[in-house]
């Protein structure tokens, strides 16, 4: 806006606008006999400002102080200047403390930042623990249930041995296979030699071989031995006799 000068006096006028500092160009203002308290920050915006008028209002005791009584010509522009100041410092305080408050709102969320990294971490480093505590227990039921079946296989095994043992001690002790095979050798033999004997006592006592020296060896062998089975018999009844009497 181009507006350079302003009379505001006697409007009874309790405040500026807020935006008031937009009126850059103004130069000279007149506030004489309102109900002003204070000025708007923005009022610190008009830099060409070279007269200006507050008496007559119910000033902040500082503002009224720094403002003075603009009695003539030279005081209002004093006023201007020293009011140009004070708003000038009250606008940087403010943006100081803005600013320190920003500065507190930004330390306080990078600190709710790094709370909240500090809780992700812990909670991944929980579960990341609780994973391998649920690891090292799954482990640890396969082992014991491994062990469990090879102590079962181990029993179930043992059992069956000492079932089976029973039996194997209730069977005959069974010779050699090449014992009974020699055993049967031997018995083939003497029946062969037998069978032998008998045909040739056969051939000597039926056919007419029996005139043969050989035959009539094997028939006198064969008398004798008659006899002397004869004669054991009476012997084992004469025997028999006197054991009875």
């Amino acid at each position: 806006m181009h507006l350079v000068k302003l009379d505001l006096s006697k409007n009874r006028l309790q405040q500026l606008p807020l935006d008031f500092g937009r009126l850059v160009n103004l130069q000279h203002l007149d506030l004489l006999n309102n109900r002003l308290v204070t000025l708007p920050v923005s009022f610190a915006q008009l830099k060409n400002l070279k007269w200006l008028d507050l008496k007559d209002n119910p000033l902040d005791p500082v503002l009224a102080k720094v403002a003075g009584d603009c009695l003539d010509e030279k005081q209002c522009k004093q006023a201007a200047v020293k009011v140009l100041q004070h708003m000038k410092a009250i606008q940087s305080e403010q943006d100081r403390q803005r600013q320190r408050k920003l500065q507190a709102e930004r330390e306080m969320e990078k600190k709710r930042e790094a709370e909240q990294r500090a809780k992700e971490a812990q909670e991944r480093e929980l579960r990341k623990r609780e994973k391998a505590e649920e690891k090292e227990r799954r482990r640890r039921e396969y082992d014991a249930q491994k062990a469990a079946k090879q102590e079962m296989e181990k029993k179930t095994k043992k059992e069956n041995v000492q079932t089976r043992k029973p039996a194997s001690s209730s069977r005959p002790p069974q010779p050699p296979r090449h014992k009974r095979s020699w055993s049967r050798s031997v018995l083939r033999v003497l029946l062969f030699v037998l069978l032998c004997v008998l045909c040739t006592l056969a051939a000597c006592k039926l056919t007419e071989l029996q005139h043969q020296p050989l035959c009539v060896s094997v028939n006198t062998l064969y008398e004798d031995v008659l006899a002397a089975l004869q004669n054991h018999k009476t012997l084992q009844n004469l025997l028999q006799q006197n054991s009875q009497q």
